[in-house]
């Protein structure tokens, strides 16, 4: 792994552990509340797990090994799914995703592309793929932040 690809998966792991703390000592009934209209918390998981598999695998390697569970939901940003799987299938897709960060030059362009992506605003490589699901997390720890201070009143909860 270059310095480069270790830099970008050290920052990207930083968000997703920040993530998954700012949940901690939260109660599955609590996890599941809509506290802002829309979606849960741990249906802002699944939806960072999907949005993992999409980018490093639908987008860059052009296929998803697994695509069942997730659309049994009608909401994508809610989840009727166990917590414990849930979670799991984050780190999963997570571990899938630093695979390819370790094993994949970071110029390698994707065989996939975003559905309904403009083409001129499409990642070029696999570098532009880890910018973006830096920037996507750490966007929804903010909405994470948010949900949290509004059901139990914690804050600078999660890693910094």
């Amino acid at each position: 792994m270059t310095a480069e690809a270790a830099a970008l998966r050290h920052y990207l792991d930083a968000q997703r552990t920040s993530a998954v703390a700012i949940l901690g000592g939260l109660s599955d009934e609590q996890l599941r509340t809509s506290a802002l209209p829309g979606w849960t918390p741990i249906g802002l998981i699944k939806h960072l797990a999907d949005a993992e598999r999409h980018w490093f695998q639908r987008v860059f390697a052009g296929a998803v090994a697994d695509d069942r569970w997730l659309e049994d939901d009608e909401n994508p940003l809610s989840a009727d799914h166990p917590t414990a799987e849930i979670l799991a299938f984050y780190r999963a897709q997570c571990d899938h995703s630093n695979a390819v960060l370790a094993t994949t030059p970071l110029d390698a362009t994707p065989i996939g592309q975003h559905p309904g992506g403009d083409p001129d605003n499409e990642v070029a490589d696999l570098r532009g793929i880890a910018l973006h699901m830096i920037e996507e997390t750490a966007r929804h720890l903010g909405h994470l932040d948010v949900a949290r201070e509004l059901i139990d009143g914690r804050t600078g909860l999660g890693p910094r």
